[in-house]
């Protein structure tokens, strides 16, 4: 019987070095804490069956606040870590002593940790006894003395060390012991404790990340944004059973043509009551905050209730700037960028009432401005932005917020501005419906959820 992978989530930093007045574990993007981002990599990992968070201890209730808030069902132990850094490493090794066991031990500043690096870090466990995550040195290394260049070390052989990094608990338990006894100790990692006491134990190698990095100064705050802005989730492409949304109210905006049109067909086929909303056939202009307000008020008068409220409205008009009339401008903001602020405002009492949820469509567009579509694809943009930062400010609300980004899709506002295009190439309505769908499901907010096409038939 193999034994269990214990995550060691190391989380007692006090964030000095990230100058913002507050422990960089607790720093919030795309909707939550960085600890609540790692905490959900390791939740969601079928290899990895506990997890133990070591805290600074004068935040130890903060985490355990958040624990509870965010119903971690793997976190079986929160300790208090130490001084130095591999003080929290011996917290977690002694609370698990005498037991058959794998610990994973990673940085809770380290967010984007992947499924991937996780996976790989278990498998390798099945067959050696100490693992690092590593990536090849991109830059020359060098070795200084007294400002001055001592050595240059061949960068073939160079690697940057990443974590998680594990162990069986007897490896890095005996360690340790040895460790200890070296008066002059002053390690930066578990993996070097290994090295430097038990070289008898080969440390396996399993490769990283550029995504997987560090919190650690006040700079890398932008870049980590960023990198979740670009590291969207995937939604499955499973069709949930006929009974998921049974006594749901869902609102959409822009219901009456192309995926919001699907989307409507497949909520109502899945349990849920809908209210579908546009101009052509309500004549309910998102553009308008009084339209959608009165709107959402007649769907919670006649039904009681609002979970749900989607923006599926959009319109693109494919043409230079300088040639376009100022007119269509305005009315193509007010549509693609008005309209999802104006259902958010409106919405959020409703949806506080039901703990519900907002979901917005954004545009494979929105991560470069492209010619001859600006207004568009800077909408777009505008809207992935205002997701990830209402879903933080909502979070303590219960409303989770979060964004769709499908590829091209066979919509008819895409046959009208791009012509007939292979089918294959296309994803499906369905497809794009079908990750909508999902994503009301889930659990998560603040997320850039991509859909893209799996095989050639989406």
């Amino acid at each position: 019987m193999m034994p269990r992978n214990i995550a060691v989530v190391l989380s007692g930093g006090v964030g000095s070095r990230l100058g913002l007045g507050t422990p960089k574990q607790f720093f919030k993007v795309a909707g939550k804490t960085v600890l609540e981002h790692t905490l959900d990599a390791f939740e969601q990992n079928a290899y990895v069956s506990e997890i133990c968070i070591v805290s600074n201890p004068y935040f130890l209730s903060d985490v355990e606040t958040l624990v509870l808030r965010g119903g971690y069902k793997k976190v079986k132990k929160i300790l208090k870590g130490g001084k130095e850094r591999y003080d929290s490493s011996l917290s977690a090794i002694r609370a698990y002593e005498g037991q058959d066991v794998n610990l994973l031990f990673h940085d809770a500043v380290r967010p984007l940790v992947s499924q991937r690096i996780i996976d790989d870090v278990c498998v390798a466990l099945e067959h050696h006894e100490a693992i690092d995550v590593v990536l090849p040195a991109v830059d020359t290394i060098i070795e200084a003395e007294s400002n001055y260049i001592s050595n240059i070390p061949e960068r073939a052989r160079l690697r940057r060390g990443q974590t998680p990094q594990a162990f069986h608990l007897s490896v890095i338990a005996e360690a340790y012991r040895r460790a200890l006894q070296d008066e002059k100790l002053s390690v930066t990692d578990d993996c070097g404790v290994v090295v430097r006491y038990m070289p008898e134990i080969p440390v396996f190698l399993v490769r990283g990340e550029e995504s997987n990095m560090k919190l650690t100064y006040k700079e890398d705050t932008y870049l980590l944004d960023k990198l979740f802005q670009l590291h969207s989730t995937t939604a499955p492409q499973t069709i949930p059973d006929n009974k998921a949304f049974t006594g749901k109210v869902a609102v959409v905006f822009g219901g009456s043509y192309g995926i919001g049109k699907t989307l409507c067909q497949m909520l109502t086929a899945t349990g849920a009551e809908v209210v579908s909303l546009s101009r052509s056939t309500t004549s309910t202009d998102v553009g308008k905050r009084e339209d959608v307000a009165k709107a959402l008020a007649e769907a919670a008068q006649h039904y009681g209730r609002i979970d749900y409220c989607i923006v599926a409205a959009g319109v693109l008009h494919k043409e230079p700037l300088i040639s376009m009339d100022y007119a269509t401008i305005v009315s193509d903001v007010e549509t693609n960028l008005l309209g999802t602020i104006h259902v958010a405002l409106e919405a959020h009492p409703y949806l506080q009432q039901t703990h519900g949820k907002l979901l917005f469509f954004t545009s494979s567009s929105y991560t470069r401005g492209r010619a001859f579509y600006s207004i568009y694809s800077s909408t777009k943009a505008a809207i992935v932005n205002f997701c990830q930062a209402i879903a933080a400010e909502w979070e303590p609300d219960g409303i989770a917020v979060n964004c769709i980004n499908p590829e091209r899709t066979n919509t008819p506002m895409r046959r009208s501005n791009f012509g007939i295009e292979p089918p294959e190439t296309l994803l499906t309505p369905e497809a794009v419906a079908t990750a909508a769908i999902n994503t009301l499901l889930g659990t998560y907010t603040g997320q850039v959820i991509d859909v893209k096409r799996l095989n050639k038939n989406l």
